[in-house]
């Protein structure tokens, strides 16, 4: 199905250590809602998973940071025709929540989204997961690469093994370190007092690298009474909810706040 030339434009948002390839299913469902799709790649990361896992360690994208890759959305938001839509999910929900901020776009959704510096929550389940992709002991270098293990503990758990491993073959990729860093330091500081436009979070309640709990203390920090942001908990999904069997469901969601929020 082609677009009309009016078409709203979505833009698609990837998370850290997986290909744009996660995308795939959402960028077909949202065409066929009328919508214009693009899922730009982050710097290094344009090939295919196994490709890129065959670098790792020593792969250029090592070399991205928070700043870089940030700049890489706004350049690609600032030639679009019209403001468009940023639907983000891990890190890239945390992108999403900073590109906000600047007043580009026409409004944002952070599926499990990884919070902006100054939002915790304490849980056992997040440390275990996070700690290791932060390499505090390793060269800034070399990559972060998701064991298959780490994997089914942080990305992928309750899916049944088959689909545990066909989502690590065919999205997990290596990832750098300071980027991952760097969404503790000043350069992930949202105003959380500032208007904003209408901005949905989606948690999965049985997600383990970024939970519930945090989801909720990143949407109640927002403050601005005028601007519309929301909260809906999802039962039953982990982080790796873009490909869980009920994805469609969750697009259908995300589609009808749309064409009530966003005119």
């Amino acid at each position: 199905m082609t677009p009309p030339p009016t078409a709203p434009i979505i833009v698609f948002l990837a998370g850290a250590a997986v290909t744009t390839a996660c995308w795939d299913d959402w960028r077909a469902f949202f065409t066929r809602e009328g919508y214009t799709c693009y899922a730009p790649a982050w710097p290094h990361k344009q090939a295919l998973a196994a490709e890129l896992r065959s670098q790792h360690p020593h792969s250029p994208i090592a070399q991205n940071d928070l700043a870089t890759v940030l700049r890489v959305y706004a350049d690609f938001i600032a030639q679009l025709p019209t403001k468009p839509i940023l639907i983000g999910h891990s890190y890239g929900g945390l992108l999403v929540q900073l590109l906000l901020q600047q007043g580009t776009v026409a409004a944002g959704v952070a599926i499990e989204s990884a919070p902006p510096r100054g939002v915790v929550a304490f849980k056992w389940s997040l440390l275990r997961a996070v700690l290791p992709m932060l390499g505090l002991f390793s060269s800034l270098k070399t990559t972060f690469l998701p064991s298959f293990a780490h994997w089914q503990y942080a990305i992928a758990n309750g899916l049944p093994l088959a689909a545990q491993r066909d989502s690590y073959e065919r999205l997990a990729c290596p990832e750098s370190k300071q980027l991952i860093r760097d969404a503790l330091s000043r350069r992930a500081r949202v105003d959380f007092s500032r208007p904003h436009a209408p901005l949905l979070f989606l948690a999965g309640g049985t997600d383990r690298l970024m939970p519930a709990a945090l989801n909720r203390a990143n949407f109640r920090r927002y403050q601005h009474a005028q601007s519309i942001t929301e909260y809906r908990e999802l039962p039953g999904r982990c982080h790796a909810l873009l490909g869980q069997p009920t994805w469609r469901e969750d697009a259908a969601l995300i589609a009808r706040w749309l064409a009530t929020h966003v005119a």
